[in-house]
């Protein structure tokens, strides 16, 4: 049995049948029972929701239903109030030190959830799935029992146990539907097994758990001695444990289950525990203490702070600053950037400016925008406490193309690219969502989600899917239709805690940037979803020894998965990057990704880690384990140029250790950006090439760059590409003119030119996109985003029989409340 609607069933057939149970016994001594408060010829009934609180007694030949079971809803309706209302006080600083280390923990299991799993012997299945379900019954009947028997016996206290366990259970069980429906996991035995969100499933919480650990709670408090607590919490872990090694429920699941089932028995419990009975007391979460002694202010270094999302106009602002020379410390080819990092930015160019009021004419207002965008967080860096709730934005995007598109980048190229891997067809597409955070002390949790629409598409035909199976060694895919996406999807989601100062640990779905310019790196861009992983960030790292010369450093690592592929799927996937400033003007770095595991690759064992890490070839496999991505890149301010031309750009590298190996056949991104023109200095201009062909690697036809032959579903996520959009064996040439209407408003003209190699696709491919978009910011919090692009495709004989024009159109509005609490 997977669900646990029986359950709710079992408990009220209990409660119905209670209500017509009367007691015949007397107490042997000491007056009346709390069960029959009546003279020996009449029997009282127990009524426990008075105004007092106190247990209230109804006289004899009451209506049935008033006697307990209208008490009981009216206990139920005000258990969920007094839930839904506790939600919203997560906002208090004294709960946020509760709750954000417990979601810290529950995202580090949701990092590894998929893993333990799959580490479940099959022969475990069938007995673990009957034990939980034992258990869970035997819960269940213990606290509807309890109130029976309790009433045979003229025990109140019996009774008591049994009508608070089963009001604990009924209230878990709802509210843990309640979040199986707004989250939508799927379990592990559903798709790929990677349990992800808003995707129609059951999973999170697990309600098992919650209504074991409900009725254990009550339970142990009522009769709080060691072997009760023992047998009662006993048996609420077995559910919980079995619950995943019956591949019903992830780790996280049972542990939020589990927690939220203590928590709602711990409440009932408080509210309705007549104390003249016995039992134990149960305090406060946070034990009542005397007023601490005041802390030495927290170093902003060390405190939570959720990061920038990648598509925000905050990053290109503070990249104007730098160029002029207001930001040295601000590392562009690492991304993103947290709030408190962002607001440090925006006072080093206040103070730059201070120094120097001709130092950057005409970019007071940029820098003064980015003060109010960041005034809470430059309220932390003079010392205030890090306490905060705030809701992002709210939005809604149409996306309209009139003719046919290009979706699949690993392959053909892209209409749309750097889009949060967003699903993109011919027709009306659209997301509807938003995000918010919140932080305290060391730690902060982020949530964007957003609905998601896209229309159906017809088949590849099958000239297509030859080609796709000849040039990824594949077989045929099938002949399906694409069909229409309605689906809610959590973009960016995830719990930080700062370890210690400058050491960042964050767990959960995270979107990262990892090279300079707004083109997009070729080791890892938004071109892709957002991929789940554990990942380590250190800040101010000064490296040792003779190292110190290289300047001041910034270290990023991850673990993650990546979902989707047919040939391997859902293989894991690591990364390493340092980026150091060994002059002022000059920021230079290197990184490192590295696919593993999954289904059909590399072993995933510890010693395949470290080959693979180190880059030494295993005697076992004769090669070094999984498929390694390596790249360089660089950002170099002009100087003497008066603050007028940077110079940026990456390498990138397939099984090489660094790009510069073997460099004829390495791909390479140059770009340039002038920060403004002459009298125009609202005006500033990217250019940008990118190139994957490889042209001093001889027989190259898409078997080398962003593909392995043991990943044969390449360097993707969920089918989208991870890196560059320029693809496989493309090239690009792409330039955005900006025109700055106002610090936080631009207008933007551009252009690229795109082919893809004859060599790679049968007669290759040659499109050009011709763009303006718009941003405008309003101060009542209102924003709206618009872009129309136009895309001539010349000529792309496997795809179409002659040219084709689309014109595709963005358009987004939506709402920044920019006020907190």
């Amino acid at each position: 049995m997977r669900g646990t609607r029986p359950f709710a069933l079992i408990l009220m057939a209990f409660f119905l049948t209670a209500t017509g149970v009367r007691s015949q016994s007397q107490p042997e001594s000491g007056g009346q029972s709390a069960v029959q408060k009546a003279d020996q010829n009449q029997t009282a009934l127990w009524n426990p929701s008075s105004a007092s609180g106190e247990p209230e007694y109804l006289e004899p030949g009451a209506d049935p239903g008033n006697r307990l079971f209208l008490p009981f809803l009216k206990h139920m309706t005000e258990d969920q109030r007094q839930f839904w209302r506790g939600v919203k006080q997560l906002r208090q600083p004294e709960a946020l030190k509760t709750f954000l280390p417990f979601a810290g923990f529950t995202g580090l299991l949701m990092a590894g959830d998929s893993w333990i799993s799959k580490q479940v012997p099959a022969n475990q299945l069938k007995r673990s799935q009957e034990l939980s379900n034992y258990g869970a019954f035997s819960l269940a009947g213990m606290a509807a029992g309890s109130y029976v028997l309790g009433h045979f016996k003229g025990d109140d206290h019996l009774s008591e146990t049994g009508f608070l366990g089963s009001e604990a259970a009924l209230n878990s069980t709802f509210i843990a539907y309640a979040l199986k429906e707004a989250t939508g996991r799927q379990r592990p035995y559903e798709a790929s097994g990677l349990g992800h969100f808003l995707a129609g499933g059951s999973s999170f919480p697990s309600e098992h758990a919650a209504l074991a650990w409900s009725v254990a709670s009550v339970v142990a408090h009522e009769y709080p001695g060691p072997l009760t607590k023992l047998l009662a919490y006993g048996m609420a872990s077995a559910v919980t444990i079995t619950r995943v090694t019956g591949k019903q429920h992830f780790s996280s699941d049972v542990v939020v289950g589990s927690a939220l089932g203590w928590y709602l028995g711990r409440q009932v419990f408080r509210a309705r525990h007549d104390p003249e009975l016995g039992g134990g007391a149960w305090g406060n979460l946070r034990a009542d203490a005397e007023e601490p002694a005041p802390k030495e202010a927290r170093s902003p270094q060390s405190m939570g702070s959720p990061a920038v999302p990648l598509d925000s106009w905050v990053y290109p602002a503070l990249e104007k600053t730098a160029a002029f020379g207001l930001v040295e410390t601000a590392f562009l080819g690492l991304k993103p950037w947290s709030r408190i990092e962002c607001a440090q930015l925006a006072a080093e160019a206040g103070e730059a400016m201070e120094r120097d009021e001709n130092l950057a004419s005409g970019l007071a207002g940029l820098q003064l925008r980015l003060q109010r965008e960041f005034a809470y967080e430059l309220g932390l860096l003079d010392g205030q406490r890090n306490a905060s709730v705030a809701i992002e934005s709210v939005y809604t995007r149409g996306v309209s193309a009139s003719g046919s598109v290009l979706t699949d980048g690993y392959h053909f190229g892209e209409t749309l690219g750097y889009d949060f891997g967003r699903p993109f067809e011919r027709g009306i597409n659209g997301q509807t969502g938003g995000s918010f955070y919140a932080a305290l002390g060391p730690a902060a949790i982020y949530v964007r989600a957003e609905f998601q629409h896209a229309p159906a598409a017809p088949p590849l035909s099958e000239e297509i899917r030859n080609f796709i199976a000849a040039a990824d060694l594949v077989p045929v895919p099938p002949a399906e239709p694409f069909h229409a996406v309605n689906r809610p999807r959590l973009l960016d989601a995830y719990v930080v805690v700062h370890a210690r100062e400058g050491w960042q640990l964050s767990f959960g779905q995270q979107s990262l940037s990892w090279g300079p310019g707004p083109g997009g790196s070729f080791l890892w861009s938004n071109n892709a979803a957002p991929v789940p992983m554990a990942r380590l960030l250190q800040r101010d790292v000064r490296l040792p020894g003779f190292l110190k010369f290289l300047g001041e450093a910034r270290i990023d690592n991850f673990f993650g998965r990546l979902g989707g592929g047919s040939y391997v799927p859902d293989p894991y996937i690591y990364g390493n990057k340092i980026n150091f400033k060994p002059l002022r003007n000059l920021e230079l770095g290197f990184g490192r990704t590295v696919t593993i595991g999954g289904r059909g690759g590399t072993p995933l064992t510890s010693r395949n880690f470290l080959l693979s890490f180190l880059g030494r070839t295993s005697q076992q496999l004769n090669s070094v384990p999984g498929d390694s991505h390596s790249s360089f890149d660089w950002t170099f301010y002009v100087p003497k140029a008066r603050n007028y031309l940077v110079f940026y750009g990456d390498l990138y590298a397939d099984d090489d250790p660094v790009p510069f190996v073997k460099p004829a056949r390495n791909p390479y991104r140059p770009g340039i950006y002038l920060t403004r023109f002459p009298g125009l200095p609202k005006l500033d201009l990217h250019v940008e090439a990118a190139n994957t062909e490889s042209p001093g690697q001889p027989h190259n036809v898409g078997d080398l760059n962003y593909w392995n032959y043991q990943y044969r579903d390449g360097y993707t996520n969920d089918g989208h590409l991870i890196g560059d959009a320029v693809g496989r064996m493309g090239r690009s040439i792409e330039s955005w003119l900006t025109w700055w209407i106002s610090p936080q408003s631009t207008l933007q003209f551009t252009y690229k030119h795109n082919s893809v190699s004859h060599d790679f696709v049968p007669g290759g491919g040659f499109w050009q996109d011709y763009g303006v978009r718009q941003e405008m910011y309003f101060g009542s919090g209102l924003y709206l985003k618009s872009q129309m692009q136009f895309e001539h495709i010349a000529r792309y004989p496997l795809l179409f029989a002659g040219p084709e024009n689309n014109l595709t159109a963005i358009v987004e509005l939506g709402f920044h409340p920019g006020k907190r609490k």
